[in-house]
C-alpha cells in the first residue's frame, strides 16, 4: 500500500547508510542456504524495520500496525529471525563502536556499569516468566543491564522480577568477559553482593559497589552509576519499554537492543531523538 508520509520513527537516509550493510548480510546469506534462490526478495528492509522502529517507539501490539507497513505477521516475522540470529546484537556492537570511536575512545571498552531495572509486565506475560521483587513491590520482569562508561549498551539480561542482582550479575559478567576481554573494571549498587565480586574477581574484573552518600535522600546523583541510570532513561523513551509487553524475555531482550540502536544512529547522525514531553 502506498504511503501517505514518514512516521518521526522511520529512518533517514544516514541512519539507513548505518544499519544497511549488516541487514543486507543477513539477507545475502539466508538466500544462499534457501532453496528458492531464484526468487526476488519480496519485501524492502529498510521498511521492514521501519515498520519494528515504529512498534519500538510508540509502543502498539503487532496486530495494530499501521496498514501502510507491510503485514504485522510478516513484520514480526524478520523480528523473531533477526533476534534468533544475532543482528540486533551485532547492531548493537557496530553502532557502539562508532560511537566510542566518534566520543575519541577506543573502540573496546576497559570498564563498565551495571543495574537492573523492574518493570511491570502485561497481561500476555507467562506466569512462570514472571517474579515479584520484594525490595519494590512490583511483580513483573526484572532488566539486567550492563553499559560501558559512556552508557552504551554491552548486554542485556530479562528475568522474572524475583531474580536478584547478584544472581544476574554472575551472568552479565560472565558474558562481557567473554566479548570484551580488554574490560577489568566494572562498577555496581550496594544490592551486587559477594557472590557476584568474587565471580568477577575470577574473570579479571574488578567489581567495586558504589554506595549512596551518606545522609543523601531523594534524587542523588551517584558517581559512575548515573551514567546507566540515564541510559536507562534513554531507553524509557520508547513506549515499547514502558511495560514489558514481550510474551517470551528474549524477545524483551531484542526490544532493548533495538531502542539502543536507535538511539546510537541518531547520536552518530546528529538527529534529535523526538519525545512527547512538552506536546
Amino acid at each position: 500500500m502506498t504511503r501517505h508520509g514518514p512516521y518521526p520513527s522511520d529512518l533517514s537516509d544516514a541512519r539507513w547508510a548505518l544499519i544497511e550493510p549488516v541487514l543486507t548480510s543477513w539477507r545475502d546469506q539466508r538466500r544462499a542456504r534457501a532453496l528458492d534462490i531464484g526468487r526476488p526478495p519480496e519485501h524492502d528492509l529498510r521498511q521492514i524495520m521501519n515498520a519494528i522502529l515504529y512498534v519500538d517507539r510508540t509502543g502498539i501490539p503487532w496486530r495494530y500496525l499501521p496498514h501502510d507497513f507491510a503485514p504485522w505477521a510478516t513484520v514480526y516475522g524478520y523480528f523473531a529471525k533477526w533476534q534468533q540470529d544475532g543482528v540486533f546484537e551485532q547492531l548493537t556492537g557496530l553502532l557502539r563502536r562508532l560511537v566510542r570511536e566518534a566520543e575519541g575512545r577506543g573502540a573496546e571498552p576497559s570498564a563498565c556499569v551495571l543495574d537492573s531495572q523492574t518493570i511491570k509486565t502485561s497481561a500476555n506475560v507467562h506466569l512462570a516468566d514472571q517474579g515479584t521483587d520484594a525490595g519494590k513491590r512490583i511483580i513483573g520482569r526484572k532488566r539486567h543491564l550492563g553499559c560501558d562508561t559512556l552508557g552504551l549498551l554491552l548486554t542485556v539480561l530479562v528475568t522474572a522480577a524475583s531474580v536478584s542482582d547478584t544472581a544476574a550479575g554472575v551472568t552479565l559478567l560472565s558474558r562481557i568477559a567473554a566479548a570484551h576481554p580488554h574490560i577489568t573494571k566494572a562498577w555496581v549498587d550496594a544490592g551486587y553482593r559477594t557472590t557476584a565480586i568474587d565471580h568477577g574477581a575470577r574473570l579479571g574484573i574488578d567489581v567495586h559497589p558504589v554506595q549512596r552518600p551518606p545522609g543523601a535522600r531523594g534524587f542523588t546523583i551517584i558517581p559512575r552509576r548515573w551514567t546507566i541510570e540515564r541510559s536507562i532513561g534513554w531507553l524509557m523513551h520508547h513506549r515499547r519499554l514502558a511495560r514489558d509487553y514481550e510474551t517470551h524475555p528474549h524477545r524483551s531482550e531484542a526490544m532493548i537492543h533495538l531502542a539502543m540502536i536507535d538511539l546510537m544512529a541518531r547520536r552518530l547522525t546528529g538527529e534529535a531523538t523526538p519525545n512527547w514531553r512538552g506536546t
